[in-house]
Formats: C-alpha cells, structure tokens, sequence
C-alpha cells in the first residue's frame, strides 16, 4: 500500500510587503493602495460621521431658538379618532387658529386631541414669522438623529473608499493577467513551442 504524503499549506501573511521573486511591481501598487483605503476609510469615515453629526445637531438647536409654542384655537370640532386622521396613535388633524407676533390672524391644519370641541385652545409650535410648523426635536431625538447620520455618514464615506480601491484593485489585476501572459510567452518561445 503506497502512503500518501501530506503537504501543509503555508499562508505567508503580508508577501506583497516582503522581497522575493514572485513579487512584481504592480503587486506593490496593490498593497499600497489596498493600505492607503483601510486608512481612508477608517479616517474618512469618522471625519464624515462626525461632521454629519455634528450638521444635524446645529440644526436641531436652530430648530429650538427658531421656533416657539403658541396657544391656538380649533375652528371646527376635531374628528373622532380613525385610521386615516390619526397621528401618532392619540392626536388627531383639525383646523386651527392663532395669532403670529405681528397680530395677524391665521389658519392652518395642526395636531389636536380626538373630539375636542371648537373654540378648544391647543399649543401649535410656529416660526418667528408665525408660519406653522412641527414640534422640535427632544433632547433624545436630537441625539438619535445625530448618531444616525453620523452612521450613515461613516458607511457611506467608508463603501466610497472601498469601492474606489476595488476598482483600481481590479485594473492592477487586470495588468497583471497581461504581465503574466507577455511572460508566459516569453518562456515558451525560449523553450521552443509556439504561442497562439
């Protein structure tokens, strides 16, 4: 019975860094850029992350400074609670009036408790202009807001990075196809075969 010798594999970890004869130039290239990427990516990525957070933060505190909460009054009785009008599960949409900071008189569709009769005062949240707007941000939806973006800001500076270096991962690849094959034929022409 023959024995069949085992071979071990051996992984050589960074051999695109070490001198030795398979290592061609454009394998050089490659671990530099593949290099150059994880560093981009990772520094890129937090920059980005933090930046995004830091955008959505000043504007939630504009959002704060900029808006105020004013007492309005319902023009009409508020809907029953339902499928189609409800907002967030316990209000409702209804048209209401108030006053902006100069007086004048205006109307609008806000929030308000399911049923409240006409004439009911509810807080609306306006500008300094008086134009109706949205309830700002709570200091935890701030901060989820701004942890997100950053997120979303970091992964997608980091997939950027990344798929720039796979591209040129790709073309050095492609050149080293081309490079193995000139030398392929090289060695059969010295050995005497034919090429093609």
């Amino acid at each position: 019975m023959l024995a069949v010798a085992k071979t071990r594999r051996t992984t050589v970890r960074l051999w695109r860094w070490r001198s030795n004869p398979l290592r061609r130039r454009v394998d050089v290239v490659e671990a530099w850029v593949v290099l150059g990427a994880w560093l981009f990516a990772l520094v890129g990525g937090l920059i980005a992350g933090l930046a995004a957070a830091e955008v959505v933060s000043r504007s939630v505190d504009r959002q704060r400074e900029e808006r105020r909460e004013v007492t309005a009054v319902l023009t009409e009785n508020a809907p029953e609670r339902s499928a189609t009008r409800t907002v967030g599960g316990d209000r409702v949409w209804a048209t209401v009036r108030w006053k902006t900071p100069d007086g004048t008189a205006r109307t609008g569709e806000a929030q308000v408790r399911p049923e409240a009769e006409k004439g009911t005062r509810t807080p609306i949240w306006t500008d300094r202009h008086g134009t109706l707007m949205t309830k700002p941000l709570n200091e935890a939806e701030a901060v989820l807001q701004a942890v997100s973006a950053g997120l979303l800001a970091a992964t997608g500076a980091g997939c950027v990075v990344w798929l720039a270096a796979w591209t040129v991962c790709v073309r050095l690849d492609g050149r080293r196809m081309r490079d193995w094959d000139a030398e392929w034929e090289r060695a059969d022409l010295r050995w005497g075969g034919r090429t093609g």
